[in-house]
């Protein structure tokens, strides 16, 4: 993912990326703001980040691969809620589904 007019790189895996991408994009669409925090592994330099992510903000999701994954619209909803936490939208773990979305 790139983040702002500089393009800030952060390195997220294919399949969370997936799931983060509906999600920022459903708030965005519904003209919200959210901050998004991630922590980095040592190969990035370690330590965590927070980004605040508005409708006016230049993203760019990248992904690796050319397909896009089976959607679990359990972890989309996960991901959703934790943008109204004080630590603000983070990947949290994927929760098991029974239901997915179509890709």
């Amino acid at each position: 993912m790139y983040y702002g007019s500089q393009g800030h790189e952060l390195e997220i895996d294919d399949r969370p990326l997936a799931h983060l991408k509906i999600a920022v994009l459903s708030l965005l669409r519904a003209g919200q703001s959210v901050a998004f925090s991630i922590s980095r592994p040592a190969g990035q330099g370690s330590g965590r980040e927070t980004l605040w992510i508005s409708p006016a903000t230049d993203l760019r999701f990248r992904f690796v691969g050319g397909r896009m994954p089976a959607i679990n619209d359990a972890w989309v909803r996960a991901i959703i809620s934790s943008a109204s936490s004080p630590a603000g939208m983070r990947i949290c773990p994927e929760p098991v589904s029974t239901s997915s979305l179509a890709a």
